[in-house]
């Protein structure tokens, strides 16, 4: 397992999903004395979300990690005011979470133009400072990438979340042949005949213990916290990671993906959820599928299935179970439907809810 790691560590390397970063305001301008003249502000340092942005791309352009706003001017006799020293802007794509390196949240980039400063330029020289200007804010800050989509696509390795991926949109994701199957998140776009589109992220396989960082743990399972929705993907007939790992069930697969959610952010499992029973091009597919309803039916039955310490506190309620065979193409129409209904369902629901809320404050404005 640690060899697999160290593969998946030097591919996913091109993948750049956080970055710490140096920043500074700039120094304000010095002030005059004897005409009372005022030393321009020190410039602002901003992340600003832009599209056709990485985390590599910022890396690559700048690897020195080290941005600084612009020092203000002193003053002068010809400008009394010294000029403003100019902001520095690092654009970055959109989805990140700006925190300093203690881990306090500063802000979020969660659409084009959003923007959070993070460090402020320091004041010019005034009669208030004895005409001593400041230095600007210092400190590092780290950027945090967590994919944004409609739909987050969660399975153990080799479940065919990749090949499924692809039957549905127009991604095309990198594949490896070890139980890393994807090599990087992959966002994928559903197209409908009425030109609605729907996002869908592939997030790289887990392993049991992700919720510890084991594999590549935490990098993955953060990329779900973003996406509205969840589609849990498993092999029809079950899988095994290794010669001296068990054997597991589709069913059982099912309950520990939904532990793996659970042990490491419990909210994830309040997220409405559908499940892809994938590979049902094998033989006996119908009977371990027909098995699999059964056993969903009344988990609690056939917790006995499971080591202990990984039986879920709670279970997974899938809207729609749906049987696809990514290879034949079987079931991807009838998948791609139910997503569909089962994000509208949801978009109708919070648009009732925010009408009934602006009503309520109406009405609460006029009593």
């Amino acid at each position: 397992m640690v060899h697999l790691s160290r593969i998946c560590l030097r591919k996913y390397g091109n993948f750049v999903d956080n970055l710490r970063l140096y920043v500074r305001g700039g120094s304000g301008g010095m002030g005059l004395p004897r005409l009372g003249g005022q030393g321009g502000h020190g410039g602002d340092v901003w992340v600003v979300a832009s599209k056709n942005m990485s985390l590599k791309k910022i890396k690559d352009k700048y690897p020195q990690k080290r941005f600084v706003g612009g020092s203000g001017a002193n003053s002068s006799v010809r400008a009394l005011k010294g000029d403003r020293g100019k902001d520095r802007e690092v654009f970055a794509p959109v989805g990140i979470t700006v925190t300093s390196d203690d881990g306090r949240k500063i802000g979020e980039l969660n659409a084009e133009g959003d923007r959070v400063m993070v460090a402020k330029g320091g004041s010019g020289g005034s009669f208030y400072s004895a005409f001593e200007p400041s230095k600007g804010q210092a400190k590092h800050i780290r950027l945090d990438l967590k994919l944004i989509a409609d739909l987050g696509l969660v399975g153990f390795p080799n479940a065919g979340k990749s090949s499924l991926l692809t039957s549905l949109s127009n991604a095309t994701p990198q594949i490896a042949s070890y139980a890393f199957t994807t090599l990087k998140p992959e966002i994928g776009k559903l197209m409908y005949p009425d030109y609605k589109q729907i996002s869908v992220a592939d997030l790289p396989g887990l392993i049991e213990g992700a919720h510890v960082n084991k594999g590549m743990g935490h990098k993955f399972l953060k990329h779900v916290e973003r996406t509205k929705q969840l589609l849990l993907v498993v092999d029809v007939c079950g899988f095994q990671l290794a010669a001296k790992t068990p054997f597991r069930s589709a069913f059982e697969a099912v309950q520990l993906l939904t532990k793996e959610l659970e042990l490491y952010k419990e909210e994830l499992l309040s997220k409405p959820a559908l499940l892809a029973v994938n590979k049902m091009d094998l033989p006996d597919a119908e009977d371990k599928l027909a098995e699999l309803r059964e056993q969903l039916q009344n988990p609690e039955e056939f917790f006995d299935l499971l080591p202990n310490d990984m039986i879920p506190r709670r279970y997974l309620n899938f809207r729609h179970i749906v049987p696809v065979s990514a290879v034949t193409g079987f079931g991807i129409n009838h998948l791609k439907s139910c997503i569909r209904q089962s994000l509208d369902e949801d978009a109708v629901l919070a648009t009732k809810t925010i009408h009934q809320e602006r009503l309520q404050t109406l009405r609460s404005q006029l009593t």
